[in-house]
């Protein structure tokens, strides 16, 4: 465990906190489980940081049947991302102008991904939601249907609870997948095809 290595899986963590300000700050609509989060904390009047931990507990508690072990990077995730979000919101304003709000949501997509890079990059372990996906797609689901299926019913309930739905969320559902697959092989500790499979000397 090199401290290059717990320092990648922290400053992602960080990094995706700040990420998720930045969204919200936008107001132009943030990603499936933000949308979740933010419906949640509007009606129970719980700062979004301290739901986004809770949601990843009880996430974690779907992984028991499936088998799947938390990591260093898993209960980190639980743990830094809500607080940092919490924090970086408490330290900044509301943007109201069209054009910055527009700039923050665009930054907040990229650093979102070069987060994820990051710690999932570091080789800790998945963050739960992360964890929950690939542990069902490991029992014979598509990985692709699991993924869309989960995030439209987080999605769909966020939306419900009256979480931020709007051009936001279409952008990000759009250029994440793309973004994280360009930067996990280039971030990751250890060298990945750009399917993001472990590679062994002499592949490519």
């Amino acid at each position: 465990m090199s401290s290059r290595n717990l320092a990648r899986l922290y400053g992602g963590l960080v990094l995706f906190g700040i990420s998720l300000t930045l969204m919200l700050r936008a107001g132009l609509g943030l990603g499936p489980w933000d949308v979740l989060h933010q419906g949640i904390s509007r009606h129970t009047g719980i700062s979004i940081g301290l739901v986004a931990n809770l949601v990843a507990v009880a996430v974690l508690l779907l992984w028991i049947p499936l088998r799947q072990r938390p990591g260093l990077g898993t209960v980190s995730n639980v743990i830094v991302v809500g607080l940092v979000t919490d924090a970086t919101l408490a330290l900044t304003a509301p943007v109201h102008d069209l054009a910055a709000r527009t700039g923050l949501l665009v930054a907040g997509i990229l650093a979102n991904a070069v987060a994820t890079g990051l710690y999932v990059g570091a080789g800790f372990g998945p963050g739960p939601r992360d964890g929950l996906m690939t542990g069902l797609a490991a029992r014979g689901h598509s990985l692709r249907l699991v993924r869309t299926s989960i995030e439209l019913t987080a999605l769909g309930a966020g939306w419900l609870l009256g979480g931020t739905v709007g051009p936001g969320t279409l952008a990000y559902a759009l250029a994440i997948g793309p973004l994280v697959g360009w930067l996990m092989p280039r971030l990751a500790v250890t060298p990945r095809n750009p399917r993001g499979i472990v590679l062994q000397k002499g592949q490519s």
